[in-house]
């Protein structure tokens, strides 16, 4: 759907919209490593859009090459350390890659991310801002950034303490140890760990496995899952008549209401209306 030799482009599957990190040998993240994420973030935004005939219903992050990322560039950093306004430039650097992570958090459609391999720094943080993060058996994570003086700011900590609680984000962080996927699946950070083998094909079925549920359904959990772990329970309670009511208008409800009603259980299909 992008330019094929973008560094990060999107692919159509069917309902799916697959986001391609493809800047080998390693995938860093360079200025235009970021720029083209920026870019197919914003694409991804029109993408999923209700109102799109067509739209995708799930989007899948995936790599290509023998790990996910070697982490940023650490040329980057050193030209803003060492340029003007060092302080401004950093910020407006962080705050420019937060917009990316919350509009990757805020997208209407679930969101999962396929870890095959090493996962560093930005790519792990991006990681953090989908719904549901896969990992194959080999896959290892780590937010190294203080081998360069930094703290992960693309949103890393806070993600981290809402999935692993405040102290097991400290202990990923101030060591910069690598983790394997089984330990961050029991930290609660991986959502599911998967055979080497396949593990593509594998991370594709679980996408198209989202896509093709009650894609308005979805987008309320999202809300209601948002708003707990921002605000508490209450205030996800206090949405629930406006986002879980208008779900009654929707073709989705009505036919999938038909099919258990005739058909049984299982049987519905949906059109994200």
């Amino acid at each position: 759907m992008t330019d094929p030799a973008a560094p990060v482009r999107i692919e159509r599957d069917g309902d799916v919209a697959v986001v391609v990190l493809d800047s080998p040998p390693l995938n860093l993240f360079t200025p235009a490593v970021f720029q083209a994420l920026d870019a197919a973030v914003r694409d991804l935004v029109n993408l999923t859009d209700p109102a799109r005939d067509g739209r995708a219903r799930a989007v899948l992050f995936e790599a290509r090459g023998k790990v996910v990322s070697g982490g940023v560039d650490v040329t980057f950093f050193r030209d803003i350390a060492e340029g003007p306004e060092p302080t401004a430039r950093g910020g407006e650097l962080w705050a420019q890659l937060l917009r990316v992570a919350q509009t990757v958090e805020d997208l209407p459609v679930p969101t999962v991310f396929a870890a095959h391999g090493l996962t560093l720094t930005a790519a792990f943080e991006l990681s953090l801002c989908c719904d549901i993060l896969l990992a194959a058996e080999k896959a290892s994570f780590g937010l190294v950034e203080i081998v360069v003086g930094l703290t992960p700011s693309m949103g890393g900590p806070q993600r981290l303490a809402e999935r692993a609680g405040p102290a097991r984000a400290r202990e990923l962080i101030f060591t910069g140890e690598r983790y394997t996927a089984e330990m961050l699946e029991r930290w609660n950070v991986v959502n599911r760990v998967l055979p080497d083998e396949g593990f593509a094909e594998a991370a594709r079925a679980y996408a198209h496995r989202v896509a093709a549920g009650p894609t308005v359904a979805h987008a309320a959990t999202k809300r209601l899952v948002a708003a707990s772990v921002r605000e508490g329970a209450r205030a996800a309670d206090a949405l629930v008549p406006e986002v879980s009511g208008a779900l009654f208008a929707t073709a989705d409800l009505r036919g999938a209401v038909a099919s258990f009603l005739t058909d049984g259980p299982g049987k519905a299909t949906y059109s994200g209306r």
